[in-house]
């Protein structure tokens, strides 16, 4: 399993408001709005939008509809998936915005009504970023929250319009910080070291990673003498995991090299 007690995240709760969120930000934007750009690359707020109806069609496609689609045998995932949605996004171009928004209204529904009958405890699919390996299916439904949450914010970061509920990025953050076991992997580090990372802030937490047999356990709480400790906010805690360009500079002290691991923690495929 890719993680211990203590850090597991129930987000079913958490899909209908922020769907609810994005779909009434998306309604109440200006035209011009929509061709804003984003820290996506070229994808302008409309192509994020339109992403996000591709990941909702998807999911609800392979994993309701058992209509999976990947890459082929040899190809690797990180390349498939880009191909596979600039060719969504590019097609999805054609869309009005007001017909965009209804389609993912809908298919945003149908993928939480989806989830809310998972049996959130049993192992499933492995989540990339965390390890390899089955993962719980908690920790897979938290991520595709994630991903959801994520992209909301990058069209809320284009029209100045910011996230306010902090029980949403709670949980985001409580959910990328199962990355850091991986990041620190290949970091050297003699059994019984500690890293303790601090997020402040409404949404923030703190959480310890403990070096036991080769691997490094997650749990929440902070160590009393940590090898190395790195503190951030909430907005740069989710903008780290996400490789996000503007991610601001960490607070660090300790064993350099356990803190360059946690500066490479990325939570997304890449």
């Amino acid at each position: 399993m890719a993680t211990v007690g203590g850090v597991r995240v129930d987000a079913r709760p958490l899909f209908a408001p922020l769907r609810r969120d994005l779909i009434m930000l998306l309604k109440e934007l200006p035209r011009a709005a929509w061709s804003a750009p984003t820290v996506c690359g070229d994808w302008t707020v409309q192509d994020v939008a339109a992403h996000l109806l591709g990941v909702e069609l998807a999911n609800v496609a392979a994993r309701r509809d058992g209509m999976p689609a990947g890459p082929v045998a040899g190809q690797p995932l990180a390349e498939w998936l880009a191909d596979y949605n600039a060719q969504w996004v590019a097609a999805c171009r054609r869309i009005s915005p007001p017909l965009l928004v209804d389609h993912l209204a809908l298919a945003a529904a149908a993928f939480d009504d989806y989830v809310q009958g998972l049996d959130i405890d049993q192992l499933g699919e492995p989540v990339s970023w965390a390890g390899p390996g089955p993962a719980p299916v908690w920790l897979d439904v938290a991520r595709e929250y994630t991903e959801r949450w994520t992209h909301q914010q990058q069209i809320r970061e284009a029209v100045g319009s910011p996230h306010a509920d902090p029980a949403q990025a709670a949980a985001v953050i409580a959910t990328f910080v199962h990355a850091l076991p991986v990041a620190l992997a290949a970091a050297p580090a003699a059994d019984g070291a500690t890293v303790a990372f601090t997020v402040a802030g409404d949404g923030g937490g703190a959480w310890q990673l403990t070096r036991r047999s080769e691997r490094w356990q997650l749990q929440g709480g902070t160590p009393p003498h940590p090898t190395a400790s790195v503190s951030t906010t909430v907005d740069g805690a989710w903008r780290l995991f996400t490789q996000h360009p503007l991610t601001p500079p960490l607070m660090a002290t300790g064993d350099t090299a356990l803190t360059n691991a946690v500066h490479a923690a990325t939570a997304i495929i890449r």
